[in-house]
């Protein structure tokens, strides 16, 4: 059963992620939040596996509030899937910069929408090797970090090219051919990098990767 925690300002969203989250066998509501503030108190409280959580609300905004819940190692399994009516803007990066594990348009299928919660739910991140791309492309082609992050002293050279090729967007599948290796020894290096640099997932290695300098983004 993966446990679900809603956190949006708007009455009828929430009515309806609820009727639709309700539906499926595997999937529960654990509980609603109108705020920032809420989103995280309910988070500590009630412990769900996701938070569907909005970015524009009242008070404590979206992203403020998935970063204190990154932040808290109390929460560490909890998973935090942004909501967005904006597509691929600014507040998708700030998200998943704050540690986010993902993001999803409010106007998504509602078969989008489950199989991005179980996505989640499962510590994977919910960016598509396409995601990834765009996100590259529209939010990190700027100047190097003037202070790179920490921690690439930490990686192998084999963890570093591993690394490069997840934050230009390549699956799993893609870097073992790249690199002629299996899926699995991908998908175990990709883990190891993680767990070495203390990210939550994918997505908060590819925001690693830019802003250690690892890789520079290209222009267009």
């Amino acid at each position: 059963m993966i446990r679900v925690l809603l956190a949006d300002d708007q009455a009828l969203m929430r009515a309806g992620f609820r009727a639709l989250l309700d539906a499926e066998d595997d999937l529960e509501v654990v509980g609603e939040a109108t705020d920032g503030t809420s989103a995280v108190q309910l988070s500590r409280r009630l412990r769900p596996d996701v938070v569907l959580m909005d970015v524009q609300m009242p008070g404590l905004d979206g992203i403020e509030a998935t970063r204190r819940i990154a932040a808290d190692p109390d929460l560490a399994a909890v998973r935090v899937l942004i909501l967005t009516n904006y597509g691929l803007d600014s507040y998708v990066f700030a998200a998943l910069r704050a540690g986010a594990s993902g993001f999803l348009l409010k106007d998504a299928d509602p078969a989008d929408l489950l199989q991005a919660v179980a996505v989640v739910a499962r510590g994977d991140a919910l960016l598509a090797p396409a995601v990834t791309r765009t996100l590259i492309s529209e939010f990190v082609a700027g100047p190097p970090p003037a202070e790179p992050a920490a921690g690439r002293d930490v990686l192998t050279a084999r963890e570093q090219e591993i690394v490069e090729l997840v934050a230009r967007g390549l699956s799993n599948d893609e870097i073992a051919l790249r690199m002629v290796i299996s899926p699995l020894t991908a998908k175990t290096h990709v883990n190891r990098a993680m767990t070495k640099l203390h990210c939550r997932d994918r997505a908060q290695l590819v925001v690693w990767a830019y802003e250690s300098g690892l890789i520079t983004p290209r222009r267009r």
